[in-house]
């Protein structure tokens, strides 16, 4: 299960590690004659991947003799896991002569097993840092893991010193390495060549880089793409012709005109009010588009990681948490707020923005909305008395009543462990890592993402069915006239299938260049 926030544990001598909270008293500064350190075990050398990513060769601990190493054990689907990849980022550029990251990707879902998918997840979160494919968690059991995202430190001699479990240990690792890096460096032990890495090539020749979700305007046919990798979002017409674009392919955070404006990993979309609504993810904000003049505006969120889980100020100043995706009834906007594993409301009429339903606990419990759990949430849907809801890391589609005394219920979904590829009734059949829904006004269609399929379910007797497979995780799905737009996310593409024949259009987009 992922771990958020989880306190971090400190271990006896006889475990193979301790807490980062514990690592000042062993750093030397603060450790007091009577209680002399206890001398550290070996770390585990890294055997039992299957492939390693971003390195020329498959790494051994032996072989960064000299180095602090830091592994971070993840798994690509984790929201916990995405939200510890830029600290790991600060920590290589702070450290980048006396620090190695390497990631040890030890799976969850079956799909994660594949060093394709890992190579796919580290172009689109930018990883460059060496990742093993731990795809039977031999790397995972040697080290005695048992939630993700954990990180383990490793001193320069090839020492155990410690781990943690969760999000926000940057400032303890930081004073860790800072203590080990001297201490080496006292020593004349510490190796500061710089450590050789080879960033996965990218070679595909779309425009587009994972789009993560694409809607469109019924009455002028207009689609919206949020391009997320290209940290941009675009308009075109009906047959592809690029509109306008805002963002310019690097990552940011700016309002302004559509030339300068900046976005960091976009994703849901939501037209209300002449304006289009975005879910900014990494930047934890909602922001706008004029779909007039195309000036872009924050409306919700201040920038920081949120920790706050009920809400109820104005949403200009509050933290959000990797919103995922937008859906607007009246003057409301619902957000699934996946790094709060819950469902927020945001009142654009009033400008305040609270949870909604899920107490944030990440699981899958149904009853009443403040006391049904979630699990990342990503995807949403409305046939306007109720919220459908793509629950991914329980592989669930989810049905939330909008009347505020209403309840949360299931589809399909069982378990946060229990996943596959199985069509069937209710309990029997099952998905893996749902991440869209769309509300056809008869049936909802599901992007099944990591079965590369879409899948349909009749939310009156639950019946979930295959409709087209032939898909490379895709992230986001939409319906208008008949017509299904699916965010192709791996592929690099958007496709227009119709439901009638289910045949395929892959929308080319013309006057769109890459960044």
């Amino acid at each position: 299960m992922t771990a958020m926030n989880r306190p971090l544990k400190s271990y006896p001598t006889a475990g193979l590690l301790i807490g980062f909270s514990c690592l000042l008293l062993m750093a030397g500064q603060v450790r007091s004659q009577e209680a002399p350190a206890r001398p550290r075990p070996m770390a585990p050398e890294l055997e039992g991947g299957t492939d390693w990513l971003n390195t020329l060769k498959a790494i051994k601990l032996k072989d960064l003799k000299g180095k602090v190493v830091l592994l971070d054990f993840w798994t690509l689907c984790c929201i916990n896991c995405i939200h510890t990849l830029p600290d790991l980022a600060k920590l290589e550029a702070k450290y980048p002569k006396e620090l190695v990251v390497i990631g040890v990707h030890s799976p969850k879902f079956d799909n994660e097993k594949s060093t394709e998918s890992i190579r796919k997840a580290l172009a689109r979160y930018e990883v460059r840092h060496p990742v093993v494919n731990d795809a039977e968690r031999k790397i995972w059991e040697a080290y005695q893991v048992d939630a993700w995202p954990t990180l383990v430190l490793i001193d320069h001699e090839g020492k155990y010193v410690a781990r943690g479990s969760g999000e926000g240990l940057y400032d303890a690792v930081d004073a860790a390495v800072q203590n080990l890096t001297k201490a080496a460096r006292e020593k004349k032990a510490l190796d500061e060549k710089p450590f050789e890495y080879r960033p996965e090539a990218d070679n595909s020749s779309s425009p587009l880089r994972f789009p993560g979700k694409a809607i469109s305007e019924p009455k002028t046919g207009t689609i919206f793409v949020a391009d997320s990798t290209n940290h941009r979002v675009f308009a075109a017409d009906s047959q592809g012709k690029v509109l306008w674009v805002t963002g310019n392919g690097k990552p940011g955070d700016a309002d302004g005109n559509r030339e300068a404006a900046r976005f960091n990993d976009p994703q849901g979309m939501a037209i209300l009010g002449g304006k289009l609504f975005v879910a900014d993810r990494k930047n934890h904000k909602i922001k706008t588009i004029d779909l007039a003049t195309q000036a872009v505006e924050t409306v919700a969120g201040t920038g920081i990681q949120g920790v706050d889980r009920m809400g109820g100020k104005q949403a200009i100043k509050t933290g959000l948490n990797s919103p995922w995706d937008l859906w607007p009834v009246g003057n409301r906007l619902y957000v699934a707020m996946a790094g709060f594993h819950q469902i927020w409301e945001f009142d654009t009429a009033s400008g305040s923005i609270k949870a909604f339903a899920g107490n944030g606990r990440e699981t899958i419990t149904d009853g009443p909305l403040a006391q049904s759990c979630f699990a990342q949430p990503s995807g949403l849907s409305s046939d306007g008395s109720r919220l459908f809801v793509a629950d991914s890391e329980t592989s669930s589609v989810r049905v939330v009543d909008l009347n505020p005394e209403g309840k949360v219920s299931t589809l399909v979904g069982t378990h946060l462990f229990r996943f596959g590829d199985k069509d069937g009734t209710g309990n029997d059949a099952l998905l893996q890592h749902a991440l869209g829904v769309a509300w056809s006004g008869k049936q909802l269609f599901v992007a099944d993402t990591y079965n590369g399929k879409i899948k349909v379910i009749d939310p009156a007797t639950r019946k979930c069915e295959t409709f087209i497979g032939g898909f490379n995780e895709p992230g986001g799905i939409w319906h208008s006239e008949g017509k299904l737009l699916i965010a192709n996310t791996n592929a690099h593409e958007i496709v227009e299938v119709s439901i009638a024949d289910k045949s395929k259009r892959v929308i080319k987009f013309q006057g769109l260049n890459r960044p």
